[in-house]
């Protein structure tokens, strides 16, 4: 009998088990968003799990496009990010809460489900950080859910946060090497630090172009079928990361060095090296 108690007991213990969790529909009722995260304190990185839910079968939803933003006293602490997908319905979303102990509000904006767009539903969170772990709270169901700031879209396509420039050279967002960076983004590069640090620096440099990108391939058939070609090394360069196994922020770094380095080379290095065979061959 005490054995069997123990084999009941092991899944207990392999499971993690997390101090704080919420779940909340959004406003509209057609998800539910579950947050769990061990005790948060002040001005270190914390881990965020996030689940999004089908309320009609009480299992996760995959591939829900969302935002999402941490404020505090009207102090914005992180995002919002540009649109993401997840396909498994499932993130990690590393956070440092950097103003101090209390509460910090935690916003969602989500617009896709199954790769079709929805009216934008909202949710809110309220996440405690440090003492205010200790101070008694309104149970989150008791409380009414406030919809966050509406933001300006960044693409009056209604592909912001998505791969706009792959998007409009292989025609739609289902293309396979449209999915394959999405899948590469969301199930690899934003699970370590290191990698969801780089996408926050490069969505703000690539958004600031892309737009205009995408615009003028949709006008200008020449010029998408030259993108195609532009993207072509680019994406078999990043399907190599499909065949390793990253599970360190220090494989990260490396492979994403690596691969960096590759395309500087394919696209600055064999170009250059190309002009100077051709100068030379004339000069003799």
């Amino acid at each position: 009998m005490k054995l069997l108690f123990a084999l009941l007991l092991v899944p207990f213990l392999l499971i993690p088990a997390y101090a704080e969790t919420q779940t909340l529909p959004t406003d509209k009722g057609t998800l539910d968003v579950k947050l769990y995260h061990d005790p948060i304190e002040p001005n270190a990185l914390a881990r965020i799990n996030v689940d999004f839910i089908n309320p009609q079968t009480q299992k996760v939803q995959e591939h829900i496009d969302y935002t999402i933003a941490v404020s505090k006293d009207g102090k914005t602490v992180f995002g919002p990010i540009p649109l993401t997908h997840t396909s498994p319905g499932t993130v990690k979303i590393p956070i440092e809460f950097n103003l101090g102990e209390g509460i910090y509000t935690m916003d969602f904006e989500v617009e896709g489900i199954l790769f079709q767009p929805i009216p934008k539903e909202v949710v809110s969170f309220d996440i405690k950080v440090g003492e205010a772990n200790a101070q008694p709270v309104t149970p989150p169901e008791e409380k009414p859910v406030s919809p966050p700031e509406e933001k300006p879209s960044e693409n009056t396509n209604g592909e912001n946060g998505g791969c706009l420039i792959a998007t409009a050279a292989f025609g739609s967002e289902l293309a396979p090497q449209v999915q394959q960076l999405r899948e590469l983004r969301d199930n690899t590069v934003l699970h370590t630090n290191s990698g969801a640090a780089f996408m926050t620096g490069f969505n703000q440099f690539y958004y600031s172009f892309s737009p205009a990108v995408a615009d003028y391939e949709r006008e200008n058939p020449m010029f998408k079928e030259v993108m195609k070609i532009a993207l072509t090394p680019m994406l078999s360069s990043l399907s190599l990361l499909n065949n390793v196994e990253i599970d360190s922020e220090e494989e990260m770094l490396g492979y994403g060095i690596s691969l960096i380095l590759l395309n500087i080379g394919m696209y600055a290095g064999i170009p250059i090296f190309g002009i100077v065979k051709l100068y030379q061959f004339r000069k003799n």
